[in-house]
């Protein structure tokens, strides 16, 4: 049974992958770090298909370094210590390099297993996680180790390696193909950066191929069929899932309804209708607000309808009210007022409510003051009356500051007329 493609397709040089310039390019840091042959434990972030396993495999080579491998979802304490077990052996005689893959697997006593020898140097360390590193590595790990950074690669650098994954196929097979136009292109943009998933695509578009020709035909069509349910990375635990939703809201509080639609298609694709949801609803009452305030019934609206038709319909009122919040005025007058009033009463900065508001019937023989002396404000011209209503202790505080905005400028003129 053969290997996959992506397997067959690893590359044995650093100047054989694709991606990651910014690291392992001429001059980059990452590549005079392994070029000097003197290695520091690194941790590797970034998304899966990057190239981290890979890179990983070749700095053990080029290092002349016994490569052990680990992974965080099925290893533990007893295969750490099988590693150190190795360590006195000639197999291990420049040292051992492990790389321990998806290290946010392993709980703070696994991490805390590996100090010691990371610490001697008799251990170097390279471990990769598709998460912040900075919230799921132990930081006694991370002190100890440099961390790089992987990205998505380019589809115009993904093409390449779709083209040579095709080559290849024709090659193992002895087949010849008859690829249509685009479909590389396709490939190498639906994939998400993700250089594995493109070599599992392009396996898959020759496996599916018409055999009744002696040249097998690779279709756009095809190509399409085999990508679509895997184009794009989403995890719901995942820092992708939280990125996603961040560049959703922050695109309609930009007023930018393009990116507010793409990012909305991204969760509907994904299926997550509630996030689509309750950020859309956020977003109206935190950004757009009083600039605005009938756009809060009017996103709950949709939103209600969104839920009742689920999904594929609900992305039509979505879009709806995502591209409304996007192109409305903005605000966060209201948001700010709040959060200020919030910060007050945790503080402990409140006080006794004022005599005249409370919910008073009558005068005990204790008070000194008769009469609660409230003053009702629809028997006053304008129905208002200068009273005081914040407690004594801030009865000069202010939360609210009027917006810039058209409506609550008008209320402002409004209330400066009545109040004089």
């Amino acid at each position: 049974m053969s290997s996959p493609l992506a397997d067959r397709l690893r590359p044995e040089s650093i100047d054989d992958m694709v991606g990651q310039e910014h690291l392992i390019g001429a001059g980059k840091p990452l590549r005079n770090i392994i070029e000097s042959g003197e290695l520091p434990n690194m941790v590797f972030y970034g998304p899966p298909g990057t190239g981290k396993t890979t890179l990983a495999r070749i700095i053990a080579k080029k290092t002349d370094r016994y490569l052990v491998k680990l992974n965080g979802t099925t290893a533990g304490t007893a295969d750490i210590k099988e590693v150190v077990a190795q360590l006195d052996t000639l197999a291990a005689v420049n040292g051992i390099l492990l790389y321990l893959d998806e290290i946010q697997y392993f709980n703070k006593k696994q991490q805390q297993t590996l100090l010691e020898y990371i610490e001697n140097g008799r251990i170097t360390l390279i471990a990769s996680t598709t998460e912040n590193p900075y919230f799921y590595v132990y930081s006694a790990i991370l002190s100890r180790s440099t961390v790089f950074e992987f990205k998505s690669v380019s589809p115009s650098e993904i093409k390449r390696a779709v083209l040579r994954g095709f080559e290849e196929m024709a090659k193992s097979r002895n087949e010849e193909y008859d690829i249509e136009d685009g479909v590389a292109e396709h490939i190498a943009t639906a994939c998400s950066g993700d250089v594995r998933k493109s070599l599992n695509s392009v396996e898959l578009c020759v496996l599916s191929a018409d055999c009744t020709s002696p040249k097998k035909k690779i279709t756009l069509e095809s190509a399409r069929s085999l990508t679509q349910s895997s184009a794009m990375r989403y995890d719901r635990d995942s820092d992708e899932h939280y990125d996603i939703i961040s560049a959703y809201q922050k695109s309609m509080r930009g007023s930018d309804p393009d990116a507010a639609v793409h990012y909305l298609a991204r969760l509907l694709e994904a299926g997550d209708l509630p996030s689509a949801c309750r950020r859309l609803m956020v977003c109206a009452c935190e950004d757009v607000g009083l600039a605005y305030p009938q756009i809060i019934p009017i996103v709950k609206a949709a939103v209600d309808a969104a839920q009742m038709l689920g999904l594929p319909e609900a992305r039509i009122p979505l879009a709806d009210a995502v591209i409304l919040v996007a192109t409305s005025p903005k605000s966060n007058s209201a948001y700010n007022a709040i959060n200020t009033a919030m910060g007050d009463v945790k503080a402990g900065r409140t006080g006794p409510i004022p005599r005249q508001l409370q919910n008073m019937h009558y005068d005990g023989d204790e008070s000194e003051v008769k009469g609660q002396n409230y003053k009702y404000a629809h028997d006053f011209d304008g129905h208002w009356v200068k009273q005081q209503y914040l407690p004594d202790a801030i009865k000069d505080r202010r939360y609210y500051e009027f917006g810039d905005n058209k409506i609550e400028q008008a209320s402002k003129d409004y209330w400066e007329k009545i109040k004089k």
